[in-house]
This record gives C-alpha cells, structure tokens and sequence, in this order.
C-alpha cells in the first residue's frame, strides 16, 4: 500500500525488535487501546485485568505497580488512586450508599473525617466517630447499618495505636468489613491484612515514592468481592493515574525497605533525645511506652518509620511554640512525610479531637539527615523557646 507523507507519519511500518530487558519498567502510556479486532475488544471485560480495554483502567505499567503493592502488603488486588484522600473517597464510596453507617476513628487524618462529615451532610450516609482506643468495646456501638468500620494505625498526629485485632474480631462478628490507613508503616511495619483488616489503603506519596514529588494512593484487599465494588468506585469516579508517575512510584520501591528502616532509626534517636528535655511533656511515638497503646504496637508492628509527635508542657504558649518551630532550621515546615528531608508541623490539636485536653502538638518528620545535626537543629529552636 502506497501511503502520502502524512498517513507514513501516523502508520509506520516499523517495529522494534523484541528482547529487551532493563531493571527499569517501560512506561506505557495510552488513553486508546489498540485491540486485534471485534472479537478480541467484545470479549474483554475490564474488571478481570487480564487485557487491556482503556488507559484510565490500566496500562502495563499500572499493572505491574499494583502487583508489587499488593505483594508487599500481603494482598491479592490493588487499585491505583491519584493520592491517598483519593484512595480512600474511592474506598468508602465503593462500600457505602444513602443509609449506610460509617465508623471513624477520632483519631483519623483529618480530610477523612471532613469526608464522613460531607457524606452526612449531603449524602443520607452517617458518619459516626469511636474512640480509637474502645477495642473489642465498638462491638456495642455498631448499628444495624454500619457497613464499614475505619481505622488508622497510629492515629494521625496523636499516634494512638489501636487493638486491631480486637477491632476486627468485634466487627466481623457483626458481619462489618474493616478497612485501614496503613500510610505511617507503608505495609513494612504493619502486616494488616494478617491481623484482620479486610482492605488496606495506603498514600503512595509517602515512603514508596521516597523524593516528595508524586501524588498516588492505593486500596488492596485479599477479597474479590470487596475489590470488584472498589473497583466500580474507581471506574465510575474515573480514578486513572499516569504512568509516569506509576513508574516513579517504582523507582523508589527497590530502596524503600532501607529508607523506611533509616528514617526509624533516626526518629528513635531524635524521640529519645527530646525525651530528656524539660520543655517536652510528652513524646508520642508508638515506640515509647507513654504512647497510647504501646503494647499493640510491640505485639503486632515490626518497625515504626519517621513520623511521631510531642507535647509541649502547657506552660508554653502557641505563640512560644509557633517561635520554636519557625526557628528550626533543618526541619522545613511542611505537611506530607516520608522524604528524605526533615519535615514539622505545629497543629491545633483541639480543632479536630474534642477531647484533646493537653499541651501544644508539634509532629516531626525526621528525614534522612544525620541524627545528631537534627538534634543540634530542635536544641537551638528550642532555646528561643
């Protein structure tokens, strides 16, 4: 067939050779996928993941993202979300309608709270908010319409480290799946599957990416059923992410298990330190026996990351706080974690836990830095204080 410049430009004839092979996977992108012909697109049915239908539900390397999350975590299914907030709308709007209860702990990262409250607000779906520390005590509190009980280990900012296991045992005997935010132990500190949770979410944004310049998050289950209404959710939500940034993603797999070991490390030293200081009134780092539920922690958790909070002793004003934080020099003030950069944030606790009733919060992110130049950094903060 004779082609003009143009058409020669759009339909080459060329293909390359096969056999390639690079530690790197290829990045594939594509909105449209090329089927072979009628019969091959009619039998192919998006949901099963064994062929290709459209970009938004998947290209090879989405795919093989998914596979190596769910195979850290334990799981059998994983569903790519462009950021963890995105990962869990897609979960508790794929296992919830207009009726439904929804059960939060107090505890939880703030934009998953603000989420339980416009569903109630908006959407007929109640969102209702539990001690995180009542374990096996919430079997007393689940309705007849509860159908998902949601939990975070350790709590946001506050750390509390629930009894999972009691948890799941009081909501499965009343026939309530549970799901996690897992993001603090990135699947390496916390087996939750192994314990109970029936669907983990995790923000990709954190240690498996590593650089602090992707957004992503993941839902992954063992259970079929509950994948296929995530996975309804995250169709009918058009929930697609880049490839690009799937590969990313991928680049900061291989190293994850040392970094996240490395930023434990240094947290520890840094906690310990700040210990010992008279400004602190309370170090809340699951590690650390004054932390809520510090026995979960030791019975079920293998490592424990970079992130952790402290108390300032009430004497100390926000203003004195605010001082100390803008003071620091190599921790830069920023949310998200799990970067190689030393990260804070100061929070007004008593704005999302009611019952919060002591000192100044301040979170750290201890990043990969040596340890003794971040402790130099607060000890000098600190003297503005």
């Amino acid at each position: 067939m004779t082609k003009g410049r143009q058409t020669s430009i759009l339909h080459s004839d060329y293909v390359a050779p096969e056999g390639f092979g690079a530690f790197p996977p290829a990045i594939h992108y594509g909105s449209t996928v090329l089927f072979p012909n009628v019969a091959a697109m009619r039998s192919t049915e998006w949901k099963e993941k064994n062929a290709y239908t459209y970009g938004l539900h998947g290209t090879p390397t989405t795919f093989t993202l998914e596979a190596r999350l769910a195979e850290i975590e334990g799981g059998k299914y994983c569903l790519l979300a462009p950021s963890g907030l995105a990962a869990i709308s897609m979960v508790i709007l794929g296992m919830l309608k207009s009726g439904d209860d929804l059960f939060i702990p107090d505890n939880a990262y703030n934009p998953c709270r603000e989420l339980g409250k416009w569903l109630q607000r908006d959407y007929g779906i109640t969102a209702r908010f539990y001690d995180p520390m009542a374990g096996s005590g919430i079997a007393e509190l689940i309705q007849p319409n509860t159908r998902l009980v949601w939990t975070e280990s350790p709590g946001s900012v506050t750390m509390e480290v629930p009894d999972l296991r009691a948890i799941c045992a009081a909501a499965h005997g009343k026939g309530v799946p549970v799901a996690i935010d897992n993001t603090w132990s990135a699947g390496l500190g916390l087996q939750a599957l192994d314990v109970g949770v029936d669907i983990v979410v995790q923000a990709l944004t954190k240690y498996q990416s590593g650089g602090s310049d992707v957004l992503m998050g993941a839902a992954i289950t063992r259970d079929a059923a509950l994948n296929e209404r995530i996975a309804h959710a995250h169709m009918r939500l058009g929930l697609g992410v880049s490839p690009g940034d799937a590969y990313l993603v991928m680049r900061g797999l291989p190293s994850m298990k040392l970094r996240f070991e490395a930023h434990d490390a240094g947290a520890r030293a840094v906690a310990q330190w700040l210990k010992g200081r008279a400004e602190i009134a309370r170090v809340l780092h699951p590690a650390f026996e004054e932390c809520p539920g510090h026995e979960f922690f030791q019975r079920d958790f293998t490592g424990a990351g970079g992130l952790f909070s402290v108390v300032f002793d009430p004497g100390y004003t926000e203003e004195q706080t605010d001082r100390f934080v803008d003071a620091l020099k190599l921790f830069k003030l920023g949310y998200s974690w799990g970067g190689a950069h030393s990260l804070v944030m100061p929070y007004r606790v008593a704005a999302i836990r009611s019952s919060w009733k002591q000192g100044t919060l301040v979170r750290f992110n201890v990043g990969l830095e040596d340890p003794a130049d971040l402790i130099a950094d607060i000890e000098q903060a600190l003297g503005v204080l």
